[in-house]
């Protein structure tokens, strides 16, 4: 016997979405517009489907599905290099964008993507046989950090991981070390401009490298 499992994700229209998946490499391989719009992309061995729904939010979807890929960091830089060259530039926020690459504490390295009809594709590749979520460090600021990129990277949750940061920030009756604060900031700073809020980021960035500076021989 063999199964395979194929998500079929909801969009408002299906056009902008072909498009996207087309940028990544993607090709359309099923397309109708009558009776119901539906669609068919195909990568290699990944396949999604959409289905139209004109009434769809793609802002507030919580429509989501898991790539497991042996190789997840050629398909990152394969995906932002397709990307880039439809867009102009690597969308890093809105719809549709693309996250960080990062190693997870549940042992997968992965990354984030959502189409433009709001649909979340989590990317990631095994680099532990434990799957278990790691307890979180019980230090402060290593706390932080670990339930921050939990929140930004793996829940995307981003007003979540400003509250656990900016916490974090505002202890005073510790002091993160000097690795941790640069560490601290400069996740926030990528969450501030992922939340279009670019002062704040541009606010973040400094103190990191002003912390950087001061740490220089």
């Amino acid at each position: 016997m063999a199964e395979k499992t194929i998500p079929i994700l909801p969009c408002q229209t299906l056009q902008p979405v072909l498009d996207f998946y087309s940028a990544l490499g993607f090709e359309v391989t099923f397309q109708q517009k009558s009776p119901n719009p539906y669609a068919v992309v195909e990568r290699g061995a990944i396949e999604l489907q959409f289905f139209g729904l004109k009434k769809y939010e793609p802002e507030a979807s919580l429509s989501t599905c898991y790539v497991i890929t042996d190789d997840v960091d050629t398909l990152y830089e394969s995906f932002r290099a397709g990307l880039k060259a439809a867009y102009g530039k690597i969308p890093s926020r809105g719809l549709p964008r693309i996250g960080p690459l990062k190693d997870m504490s549940y042992g997968v390295r992965q990354f984030l993507m959502t189409d433009p009809g709001g649909n979340c594709v989590r990317v990631g590749q095994k680099i532990s046989e434990d799957q278990r979520h790691q307890p979180a460090p019980k230090e402060t600021f290593a706390r932080a950090l670990h339930m921050a990129t939990l929140f930004a990277d793996s829940k995307d949750d981003l007003p979540g991981a400003v509250k656990v940061l900016d916490r974090a920030l505002a202890v005073q009756d510790e002091k993160p070390t000097a690795e941790q604060l640069v560490r601290l900031l400069e996740l926030r700073a990528d969450v501030a401009e992922r939340l279009y809020d670019d002062e704040t980021a541009a606010r973040m960035r400094t103190r990191a490298a002003e912390v950087e500076r001061a740490e220089e021989p």
